[in-house]
């Protein structure tokens, strides 16, 4: 079981997690350069940490856009917990509250190797393949609003 913990304060706990999560995937596991892994946009992301009892384990930022559009980035799962399928409940949490923010649509760029985690959780692929830090990705999107016309109503 996962609690999440949001934050946009760059000098908490909470975002030391999510960069200490962040190292370790990107720049330790798949050789992203620091550089390019922590941006100038740090300070205009939500962070997001998922913390298995106390230890934090699954982390992802969301930069806000226009028009309700909100970019998930960054979304990185610790090796040794990836088989309990924390991602999927990640994504889940990522929707709730950008939902409850007034979200519309959620847009990402998924390294090709994840598409079909992304596939699985709703995301399509809306653009070309491109190259980000060495690795090959393609923007995928999803809407999250909810329609409340197609609300059925029991009588």
């Amino acid at each position: 079981m996962l609690h999440f913990e949001w934050t946009q304060n760059l000098k908490s706990k909470t975002y030391k997690d999510a960069l200490d999560i962040r190292k370790e995937v990107f720049v330790e596991e798949q050789q992203v350069p620091v550089s390019i892994e922590i941006d100038d946009l740090e300070d205009k992301t939500l962070h997001l940490v998922g913390y298995e009892k106390s230890i934090p384990v699954a982390t992802a930022r969301i930069y806000p856009m226009e028009n309700g559009k909100y970019k998930v980035q960054r979304v990185a799962i610790r090796k040794v917990v990836r088989e309990k399928k924390y991602g999927s409940i990640l994504m889940q949490e990522i929707e709730r509250y950008i939902r409850e923010l007034g979200g519309k649509r959620l847009f990402l760029g998924a390294q090709n190797h994840a598409i079909g985690f992304y596939e699985k959780v709703g995301y399509t692929i809306c653009g070309e393949e491109y190259e980000e830090a060495g690795i090959l990705h393609h923007d995928m999107d999803k809407m999250i609003e909810r329609d409340e016309s197609r609300v059925e109503i029991e009588h």
